[in-house]
């Protein structure tokens, strides 16, 4: 099996800077870098090695999205150059804002697809400079020139806190601030290094093979069952919200401003009285929110549990945890209200229909 490794970011530097300290240090492997143009609807491809550019093709998209360019493209490159016999291993830099999740779970799902072909590592490359904007911030990739394509409306802090969340090694560019740098520890795995210069990329360790798709997967899963481990971080928290109870759906509306809004991180899931069935997903960074589905509950036993990271706040400013902690109280079901309608109501909207759908199942 040859393995490979993904970079990914939200900048095209820090990118490029790993994925040229990987190359450098694994001579016999070859680089292949993937760029999104969503104005022409192209994918560029360019594979080199230390001889030089091999080959570089401008590939006309139907849609020029990130899940496009790893159909067409990305996952099939990377099969074939696996299949070539040339190479020992693959650094691969993915397009930026490109989440290698999706070039994981195609390949974990299929494995036909690149028999010859092994994810080793996926390093999440980001400013130092920058990180609290980055991670925080309130940017659209769009205001950066960063979206993939039209419709592309994600946050910056959405990526690159999914990027963190989901790496098996992060590398900085610069040297970030104490708190920032403590902050990125807890939204990473525990066991994750973050190192402050490409050229501390531990490139042999990479390429034997560090990620365990399953061990990720369960860290960033919607659905957090074990408890998570201590974050006694100066400059950064981390606050756990949880209660066995469904949220109820419009005052969880109505508090939606306090429990995502502001410069942190959060993700997790709930649950509702008027869809037992569902397990709601929540996502939100730099102030934006976003609630989706991500299965059905089945015979798990049901939770509403929302993991939140933060900085700790600057001098003279408040401390947003007590609000937080109370928004949430305040959008649980109540005793009288269990006690009237029980923990299931039998209801044909909610309020929640442009986020979750319309309901499709009656208590």
């Amino acid at each position: 099996m040859v393995p490979v490794i993904l970079i990914s970011g939200v900048a095209e530097r820090p990118l490029l800077s790993a994925s040229v300290s990987l190359q450098l240090d694994l001579p016999d492997t070859v680089a292949v870098q993937h760029t999104i143009d969503p104005e022409r609807h192209t994918l560029t491809r360019t594979v080199s090695d230390l001889q030089g550019v091999r080959e570089r093709k401008v590939i006309d998209l139907a849609h020029a999205c990130v899940p496009c360019a790893i159909r067409e493209d990305i996952v099939p490159t990377l099969a074939r150059l696996a299949e070539d016999g040339r190479w020992r291993g693959i650094v691969a830099a993915l397009p930026i804002a490109a989440e290698p999740d999706q070039v994981c779970r195609v390949l974990a799902a299929r494995p036909a697809v690149a028999p010859y072909l092994t994810v080793a590592a996926s390093v999440t490359a980001l400013d130092g400079a920058t990180l609290r904007a980055d991670l925080f911030g309130d940017d659209l990739l769009d205001e950066r020139g960063l979206a993939t394509s039209p419709e592309d409306r994600r946050g910056v802090a959405e990526v690159a806190c999914s990027l963190v969340e989901y790496a098996d090694t992060v590398c900085l560019t610069e040297e970030p601030t104490d708190a920032e740098l403590a902050a990125l520890r807890l939204l990473a795995r525990p066991d994750v290094p973050v190192v402050t210069d490409a050229s501390a990329l531990d490139a042999t360790r990479l390429v034997a093979g560090v990620h365990h798709h399953l061990r990720t997967e369960t860290w960033v899963g919607a659905v957090r069952r074990g408890p998570l481990p201590l974050a006694a971080t100066p400059g950064a928290w981390r606050l756990e919200l949880v209660s066995p109870r469904p949220l109820h759906p419009i005052r969880f509306t109505d508090e939606l401003a306090v429990i995502g809004g502001g410069p942190r991180r959060s993700r997790g899931c709930f649950w509702l009285p008027t869809r037992p069935d569902d397990i709601c997903a929540w996502a939100a960074a730099g102030g934006q929110a976003s609630v989706g589905t991500a299965g059905r509950w089945g015979r798990s036993e049901r939770v509403t549990r929302i993991q939140m990271v933060g900085l700790d706040p600057l001098p003279g400013e408040p401390d947003p945890r007590p609000a937080i902690r109370a928004a949430f109280g305040r959008s649980l079901i109540t005793d009288d209200e269990v006690a009237a309608k029980g923990l299931v109501w039998d209801e044909g909207w909610d309020g929640l229909e442009p986020w979750l759908g319309p309901i499709d199942r009656a208590a």
